[in-house]
């Protein structure tokens, strides 16, 4: 068996190969697809170039490759297209188990990130690929740049109301994947993974508080209030807008669900929000 892990540079991709790693899976049978190999030599694997712009490569990478996780893009606006390359050169290779890394109710969620994802499915599903599809909630670690403006401010200030997030680690995340990897079966499931807990922003300023050693209060903001700080800060009013509809998901219960999948998954609770902060900053 040899598993090809794209955007193997980027946070999750690194924390899958050292989990197929620990999980059991020796270093020749796993490869680090990366833009730039010299930043994956490390990982102690075998390497391949994998541009998701450079068709060529991504189909020289799945050259003798059984099973792929394709890592989900991070250019928005750009993923589908490069999803789709390493869609093609996996059927092409005759790939027996393609797993992705989508967002929560990809096919069915107003959540602004969902549209490239439910895109990315629909052509997993067209190309009938034997797949695995993990829709994967917020990383805690997405939080620890507001943890930073947290300890100089003492206000967490967002537009998201009172929903909840039902956010995980990368390392939670990552050992799922290696988990459906290396295990036999899974295909065909599509898996709704979050953590333990769903949290409010009122539960995030409340870990910022003990982290940064003062009170941090939540603040939140009606979109209005939310667009104009941030293009205060800086941001262009495209950037502005699109975080701003990011909130109005969360706002809505985009990222609020969570039924212990994750867990049940990797064989152990997921990491707590406090406890995932801490390790991030």
């Amino acid at each position: 068996m040899t598993i090809l892990v794209t955007g193997a540079s980027g946070h999750l991709g690194r924390l899958i190969v050292e989990s197929l790693l620990e999980r059991g899976a020796s270093a020749d049978q796993v490869v680090a697809g990366a833009r730039d190999v010299a930043k994956v030599a490390d990982l102690g694997v075998r390497t391949a170039r994998l541009d998701y712009t450079d068709p060529s490569s991504v189909a020289a990478a799945l050259d003798g490759v059984d099973s792929v996780v394709l890592v989900s893009s991070s250019e928005v606006g750009q993923r589908f297209a490069q999803h789709k390359a390493v869609i093609d050169a996996a059927v092409a290779a005759g790939v027996t188990k393609f797993v992705y890394t989508s967002a929560p109710k990809a096919t069915t969620s107003d959540l602004v990130l969902a549209p490239e994802h439910k895109a990315t499915e629909e052509a997993i599903t067209a190309s009938g690929l034997p797949s695995v599809i993990l829709r994967n909630n917020w990383y805690t670690e997405n939080y620890v740049r507001d943890l930073a403006v947290a300890k100089e401010t003492g206000v967490l200030a967002a537009g998201v109301g009172d929903g909840r997030v039902a956010s995980a680690s990368r390392k939670d995340f990552a050992d799922a994947a290696a988990v459906v990897l290396l295990e036999d079966g899974h295909v065909g499931e599509v898996y709704e993974l979050g953590g333990d807990v769903a949290w409010t922003y009122s539960d995030l300023a409340a870990a910022f508080t003990e982290l940064a050693g003062r009170e941090v209060v939540y603040t939140p903001l009606t979109a209005e209030q939310q667009l104009a700080a941030l293009q205060e800060a800086g941001l262009d009013e495209g950037t502005a807008g699109f975080v701003v509809a990011l909130d109005a998901g969360i706002r809505a219960g985009a990222l609020a669900d969570t039924d212990g999948t994750l867990a049940r998954l990797i064989g152990r609770p997921t990491t707590p929000l406090l406890e995932g902060l801490r390790a991030a900053s």
